[in-house]
């Protein structure tokens, strides 16, 4: 390691919609390092996808999605959840020098791991596909790259294909990121042609790291993972000084005390180095047990040598929440472990035991959005086989009463805000600053904007990113909406609406007054606290209907009749009765009075009264996964 100095480091990123061929570039740079050997059947090994998940779904970059929509993203491929790191060595005139392609994931949910990841780099490449053009995805991620004052290199991947535009696409980008399109490279990653090209610009226009080896230790920790006999390996960029195994090093974050046992470098698997110099990326493992002790931004320095600190990150906000059960209720304690156990190598999920009369114990997770939801469900079934039911996901709601502000995440938990009693003067709702981009036709642009509209979309606004005609020109659509609206059918709205093709993003733009209010639903008279949801009011009536229609369905009948109410407030706003199981009491008489049928019948109308007076109505497994579907819209 000691032959790699700053000046022949280059610390980079890819940013990459979905399907851009991320990981098809990352595998050719890897090849043409020598980093890995180069594949005789097939082109697609996909190096930095390591979980199941990841090589199923191609998470980085993915698109917004639901329960349900994932047949559509089993065809994608291309990037991880988790950020990879992979060090590879190339020689241009002689010269050897050291890159470090630091994994960025691309997709809205794990925009905290992408703010981690750029600032480990001094430059980027920013991926667009030469026949899809420029996505949504790519665009937030790039400004977040330009705000750190990265060195971006445009690169134009798939003009091998009969559908490509080099040229328009390159006009898009210009438009769209200001830049020269004589700057812009032109590239295959599945053939290899142009890559070459790639690897000399990563050389040339991105800046080396600074660092000074005299100077006392300073190293960057930006990532975390764990492994359960070495306990948390950490990912680190070093800036000043020469990490060693053996090394004491603290925490300026929890001023704990570590030995470092293991230094190197992912190559792109581990490789042990002994050493790492300034400007360096590569793994450390200590004695360090717990994840929570790993900060993500944190300073480590050698023990006794102190160094001032390097502005660290916000930690991770959970945007939506939603409880976790078992479908057998004696399985609790071992989903909870199971669920414990997963957290550990994903510290961005918060979790909180709740008790649910309908669905018995359970936990309350919160998530960075749906699709970190739903990548944590599919990986507690595929890694510790759970049989699970998750409820509707909720936002976290703001609840302002007279005297102090509380931060409710769970329907229960809202307050009846029709009653006085209550004391609550206002509620907020947190909303997102939306963009969708899209080749419009001009129906297509009518629809993309009553779709938003019918989400109490705000600030409506667009404009075309490239000279196009009007009946089929590239646009951006841009609004505020509130985000309990998009976690959960809008995306799969969009895609129907446009045919698939539109791209979607959002970005945090902290909350705003709304006129919400809880929706409970009865069953004979008692509430079922696990269906319970926080709704506009101009949404109420049309929810309330549909659902108390969803639940009509699939509740079986019982021998008395059973009203299924949506309330909100004292206020039922819509009702279905489900008739009751009426079994012939009179078959078995032959003969005999009229009276002594109708006394046969009363006891039966009689028995029935008592029944509704204190039955209970069990509410099926199937009605809980049919909350995963929309709103009701």
């Amino acid at each position: 390691m000691e032959d790699f100095p700053c000046d022949v480091i280059r610390n980079f990123s890819i940013i990459a919609h979905i399907d851009h061929g991320k990981s098809t570039l990352a595998d050719r740079l890897l090849e043409l390092t020598g980093t890995i050997q180069k594949k005789t059947s097939g082109n697609n090994q996909q190096v930095l996808d390591k979980l199941k998940v990841e090589r199923e779904r191609g998470i980085t970059g993915l698109e917004y999605s639901f329960v349900g929509l994932y047949f559509w993203l089993m065809k994608c491929a291309t990037q991880t959840v988790k950020a990879q790191t992979a060090s590879m060595v190339h020689t241009v005139d002689g010269k050897s020098h050291l890159l470090n392609l630091i994994d960025t994931p691309g997709h809205v949910d794990f925009a905290w791991e992408v703010s981690r990841s750029l600032a480990a780099c001094q430059g980027a490449l920013l991926l667009v596909d030469a026949t899809q053009g420029v996505q949504a995805q790519s665009i937030s991620v790039f400004h977040v790259a330009k705000e750190r004052g990265l060195e971006i290199i445009p690169v134009l991947n798939k003009i091998d294909l009969p559908a490509s535009q080099p040229e328009r696409i390159a006009a898009q980008m210009q438009s769209t990121f200001g830049i020269d399109p004589s700057n812009i490279l032109q590239i295959s990653a599945k053939t290899g042609k142009g890559v070459e090209a790639v690897l000399q610009a990563i050389i040339e226009r991105i800046p080396p790291p600074k660092g000074v080896t005299d100077k006392p230790l300073k190293a960057f920790l930006f990532d975390s993972l764990y492994d359960r006999y070495r306990g948390v390996i950490s990912l680190i960029n070093v800036q000043d000084g020469i990490l060693r195994k053996g090394d004491k090093i603290t925490s300026c974050h929890t001023r704990k005390r570590y030995e470092v046992t293991e230094v190197g470098i992912m190559h792109p698997e581990e490789v042990h180095t002994g050493t790492l110099q300034p400007g360096q990326v590569g793994f450390i493992a200590c004695n360090m047990k717990e994840s929570s002790e790993a900060h993500i931004g944190d300073t480590l320095h050698r023990t006794g040598e102190p160094v001032d600190s390097m502005p660290g990150f916000q930690p991770t906000k959970a945007m939506v929440y939603a409880g976790i059960f078992p479908v057998d209720s004696n399985d609790f304690i071992k989903l909870e472990e199971s669920i414990k156990r997963l957290t550990l190598t994903d510290r961005s999920v918060t979790i909180q035991r709740e008790s649910s009369t309908a669905l018995g114990q359970g936990c309350r997770l919160g998530f960075l959005g749906t699709l970190h939801m739903d990548v944590f469900r599919q990986r507690l079934e595929d890694e510790y086989d759970a049989n699970i039911i998750i409820t509707a996901p909720t936002v976290p709601y703001k609840v302002i009463y007279r005297d102090r502000t509380v931060m409710i995440s769970n329907p229960t938990e809202f307050p009846d805000v029709t009653d006085p009693a209550s004391k609550v003067k206002e509620v907020q709702e947190p909303i997102v600053k939306a963009s969708i981009i899209h080749t419009y036709p001009t129906e297509h642009l009518g629809e993309m904007m009553d779709l938003c509209f019918s989400h109490r979309a705000e600030d409506l606004d667009h404009r075309y990113l490239d000279s196009g005609t009007a009946l089929s020109s590239r646009a951006i659509l841009t609004c505020t909406l509130p985000l309990s609206e998009i976690v959960t059918d809008f995306f799969d709205q969009l895609k129907g609406r446009s045919s698939g093709f539109a791209s979607f993003d959002y970005e945090d733009a902290g909350y705003r007054a709304s006129n919400l209010a809880k929706m409970v639903f009865l069953l004979n008279g008692k509430p079922v606290d696990a269906l319970a949801l926080i709704v506009h009011r101009s949404a109420q009536q049309n929810i309330g209907r549909i659902w108390v229609k969803k639940l009509h369905k699939v509740i079986p009948r019982q021998l008395f009749e059973v009203p299924i109410q949506a309330a909100v407030g004292k206020k039922i706003i819509a009702r279905e009765n489900l008739s009751a199981l009426r079994a012939d009491v009179t078959a078995g008489l032959y003969g005999g009075h009229y009276e002594r049928k109708m006394k046969h019948l009363e006891n039966q109308k009689e028995g029935k009264r008592r029944m509704k007076k204190f039955g209970t109505v069990e509410l099926p497994q199937e009605a809980f996964f049919d909350i995963l579907g929309s709103k009701g819209r």
